[in-house]
């Protein structure tokens, strides 16, 4: 998409326009969460805290597992889950960044039709027949959802001025103009 229609759906069909939209801001949003928690010292990000996850760091990684998970699913790959995972929290940081861009450089590849395409999943928790970006939709969704936690995990730990990771907010000041 050129920088002259970035703003509208025009150039291409809308949820073709959405879903390359919503990947490029969560890739955005994780590294912007990411870089302002980075700026506390590791020790302090280590600890745990009563929450659905022990902490960041777990919570991070539930993250970068669940969209390489829904990455391997509309891939049409085997996924592979990742053994226990022994790297430092900059290692989960740095993992997910790499993990959102991937999945933002898949999708932004992606054409409508494999967009709009019906996806079989079947595993052990649900099976569903939905088209790919219903399944975008809904890792982005997750996504969102756990940097809310990550969030509520800092201000336990007693961090304080956590960035504005809203979509509009990136629609408006976070998107580059080359990104579409």
């Amino acid at each position: 998409m050129t920088p002259d229609n970035l703003n509208t759906a025009t150039a291409t069909n809308a949820i073709t326009y959405l879903m390359r939209n919503y990947v490029a801001y969560n890739a955005w949003a994780n590294t912007t969460l990411i870089n302002w928690l980075r700026t506390y010292p590791e020790d302090v990000l280590d600890k745990e805290v009563r929450s659905s996850f022990s902490g960041i760091k777990p919570t991070i990684l539930h993250i970068w597992q669940t969209q390489a998970y829904w990455l391997s699913v509309i891939k049409k790959e085997a996924f592979e889950p990742e053994g226990e995972f022994e790297g430092s929290i900059e290692d989960a940081f740095a993992t997910l960044i790499q993990q959102s861009e991937e999945f933002s450089a898949y999708v932004h590849q992606m054409t409508a039709a494999s967009i709009e395409e019906n996806n079989l999943v079947v595993n052990p928790w649900f099976n569903c027949d939905f088209a790919n970006f219903e399944y975008i939709q809904q890792v982005m969704n997750h996504s969102t959802y756990h940097r809310g936690q990550v969030t509520t995990i800092s201000h336990h730990l007693g961090l304080s001025g956590a960035p504005m990771t809203d979509y509009n907010y990136y629609n408006i000041f976070g998107k580059k103009k080359d990104s579409q």
